[in-house]
């Protein structure tokens, strides 16, 4: 992966997010490159945001990959002081030591209150530096044995897709590790500035469900059941704004309450419940971002029956409120609703 061979020789680009990707010998060139195409991309001329990624390690020297790939850093460990976000990238081999300075530079990012986070194997890096004793992690399902013998002091959540304890993220496996960094956009710019950059890369803005629905086991129905499912929740996605229920979709599958809960969390990794409130939110960020809506027509539109509901919900699910989530990723549209759409989140 090379980079501009004169960007160690630029002035670093004005821009409203810094992020570091963390390197040294032994990182995985698919993590490194997930980092790079979520925030190294200038995707601005389709209304993202403009982000400023640096490959950050302790020596200037290019760093070796696997496949006949080297990366070739731009920035020292000195310029994790500047950086609202250090992202690290998983370990081909999974119990590589890192650099002390490289450990050394995340304790005092982490002491700063930089947000950190680690993909997939990543996890490793972040417990050698001693960043998840004592918090909850997760990392790939099959190296969560590998990682709680290696680190007892930390808590391992099994069935996450990724998680955060004390402004520390960790991702599960390889696919978790693109949903993290999506997250993370969103979390910092909004559901429509990640939706973007998840269009372009032709995946799903954010997926619903934990790992365990990636764990082996014996699927005998998966083509059929996800068939049905699929109907399901596009059949609920076009009408959010009603009264939905875990009975109204079950009725539509053409299946009992009981059985239909059974299939649905099977297929998605989820229950219907939290999938449907997953979807209400998304919507209703939208509508916040996207419209001059006012609160009660957006708790409306998005299924939420009143504005404190919403609210309720915000808090709990987002750390916010929809009227500060409107002040932070408003882009001032005055558009209520899609042309020819019953509803404005119909999709």
């Amino acid at each position: 992966m090379m980079p501009d061979p004169t960007s160690a020789e630029k002035p670093d680009v004005t821009s409203p997010y810094r992020v570091a990707l963390v390197a040294f010998p032994g990182v995985r060139a698919f993590d490194v490159s997930v980092i790079t195409e979520v925030w190294g991309t200038d995707r601005t001329d389709r209304g993202a945001p403009s982000f400023g990624l640096r490959r950050v390690a302790a020596e200037p020297a290019p760093i070796p990959m696997r496949g006949g790939l080297a990366l070739h850093p731009d920035r020292t460990l000195t310029w994790l002081d500047r950086a609202d976000l250090v992202v690290i990238p998983g370990l081909d081999d999974h119990l590589t030591p890192a650099p002390a300075p490289v450990l050394d530079a995340l304790r005092g990012a982490h002491a700063r209150g930089t947000t950190l986070a680690a993909l997939c194997g990543g996890a490793f890096t972040l417990a050698q530096a001693g960043l998840l004793d004592g918090r909850r992690a997760i990392t790939h399902w099959n190296l969560i044995d590998l990682f709680r013998t290696h680190h007892p002091h930390v808590t391992v959540v099994p069935d996450a897709l990724f998680i955060e304890d004390d402004n520390i993220w960790t991702a599960a496996g390889t696919a978790a590790g693109i949903d993290l960094c999506l997250h993370l956009v969103r979390l910092s710019h909004g559901a429509e500035a990640a939706a973007t950059i998840a269009r372009s890369m032709v995946t799903a803005p954010f997926r619903t469900g934990t790992q365990a629905q990636f764990i082996e086991h014996p699927t005998p129905r998966v083509d059929r059941d996800a068939d049905a499912m699929a109907a399901v929740r596009e059949h609920a996605l076009r009408r959010l704004h009603e009264p939905l229920t875990v009975a109204d979709l079950a009725a539509h599958a053409g299946m009992s309450p009981r059985s239909f809960a059974r299939h649905f969390t099977a297929v998605t990794g989820t229950t219907p419940l939290r999938w449907l409130l997953d979807q209400r939110i998304a919507a209703a960020q939208k509508l916040l971002e996207r419209t001059d809506l006012p609160m009660p027509e957006i708790a409306r539109c998005a299924g939420f029956g009143s504005e404190v509901t919403m609210r309720q919900h915000f808090a709990s699910r987002l750390a916010t409120s929809p009227r500060a989530y409107r002040a932070a990723f408003s882009t001032g549209s005055a558009t209520g609703s899609d042309e020819g759409s019953s509803s404005p989140i119909a999709r």
